[in-house]
């Protein structure tokens, strides 16, 4: 009798100790939204192979305390009311830990609502100030705000004694802030935007707001949009015989750009992100080592050169390891080692979080960079 119970106790302590190592064992379920197909697909594709990459070479090499991470990514359309409910879906349905994108601000701005009641953070991938400008306790970005970007822009035209600019801004979430961030920070620089007009997002043919435009006393024109919108501007530019520089975004710093623009991009300047230009940095820039790999890495996999976008989901998912792995892999802990991080070399720049700023980036994670001969170059 004594030995069968013995063999129970021993049988039932191997049964909770498998259990207990097949909950061990589980996954840290992390979110993706990224607008996959639609007008943003240029950023959402990218973006979406980029994490999948990643999460996978993680799990490769052991994943993270043990445990591997699973990427549960859906696909938003760029549409505000499906990334609305694929939010509540990651959180409600498939109890992510955390999120990755979207890729769009104005999807961006649209979830915030939900990962707040939630508790759950959000590591967006969209550029839009609004989306950490104020500080929300749950909501982190990666992608370089617009008001860097502008910055940029307006240091080089200064410097070029350039004075009187023209807006051309798309009239969605990305170019309202944009727009926002052009007129508030002109004067700082000494810029008098003598023509400020809009487009819409599906619009094909903006020769009237350049009509005007070639019209004015601007002496350089700034465009801010994302794909296909841009390269539409870069084109009727050119046909309207208009000899202004043209400035674009960092909305559109991708190869699909010069594509989409054709012979119309070459010449154009646009603040970027550092990986479009990684081969021609010099050996002392701190993240050339990391972003050569990155590019060659995207390309071994994906038979394409890895991008601007797809390096601001690089970021956001080694951002949530490097939380995970300090604080563990509740919503709350993953948070607050979010807010601490400091110094991380990213595909993007140099992050440092707070409790002030959530967006963790300087200006100096921008470069500018100009179209030459169908191919991007460093502005000097």
């Amino acid at each position: 009798m004594k030995t069968a119970s013995v063999m129970f106790a021993t049988l039932v302590s191997c049964i909770l100790l498998c259990c207990s190592l097949a909950i061990a064992a589980e996954p840290i379920r992390i979110g993706g939204l990224f607008a996959v197909t639609g007008p943003a697909s240029f950023l959402g594709e990218p973006e979406r192979n980029t994490a999948q990459m990643v999460v996978d070479e993680i799990n490769a090499a052991g994943g993270v305390k043990g445990r591997k991470l699973q990427l549960i990514a859906y696909d938003t359309q760029g549409d505000t009311t499906k990334a609305v409910q694929l939010a509540n879906k990651l959180i409600k349905n498939d109890h992510v830990v955390g999120i990755v994108g979207p890729s769009t601000t104005g999807d961006s701005m649209a979830i915030i609502d939900v990962v707040e009641k939630a508790g759950v953070p959000l590591i967006s991938c969209a550029a839009g100030s609004k989306i950490t400008d104020p500080v929300k306790k749950w909501v982190f970005k990666t992608a370089q705000n617009d008001a860097l970007a502008v910055a940029k822009i307006y240091e080089h035209l200064k410097h070029k004694k350039m004075t009187r600019v023209a807006l051309l801004t798309v009239s969605d979430g990305f170019g309202s802030s944009g727009r926002e961030q052009l007129k508030a920070n002109a004067a700082k620089f000494g810029i008098q935007i003598v023509l400020d007009d809009t487009y819409g997002p599906k619009d094909t043919d903006m020769t009237p707001q350049l009509t005007k435009i070639k019209g004015s006393q601007a002496q350089a024109i700034i465009c801010w949009g994302t794909n296909p919108g841009p390269a539409v501007v870069a084109r009727n530019v050119k046909q309207l015989g208009i000899k202004l520089p043209l400035f674009m975004s960092h909305g559109v710093s991708s190869k699909k750009f010069i594509n989409l623009a054709g012979d119309a991009a070459e010449g154009i300047i646009l603040p970027s992100g550092r990986v479009i230009v990684a081969d021609v940095l010099p050996t002392s820039d701190k993240q050339k080592g990391s972003l050569l790999a990155y590019v060659k890495d995207y390309q071994k996999h994906f038979k394409a050169e890895g991008d601007h976008f797809g390096g601001h989901a690089w970021d956001a998912v080694m951002l949530l390891k490097g939380a995970i792995e300090r604080g563990g892999d509740s919503p709350a802990a993953i948070r607050d080692q979010l807010e601490k991080t400091s110094h991380f070399a990213g595909i993007g720049g140099i992050f440092t979080f707070s409790a002030g700023d959530h967006s963790g980036l300087t200006k100096d994670a921008f470069v500018l960079v100009e179209v030459r001969n169908k191919d991007w170059a460093l502005v000097k």
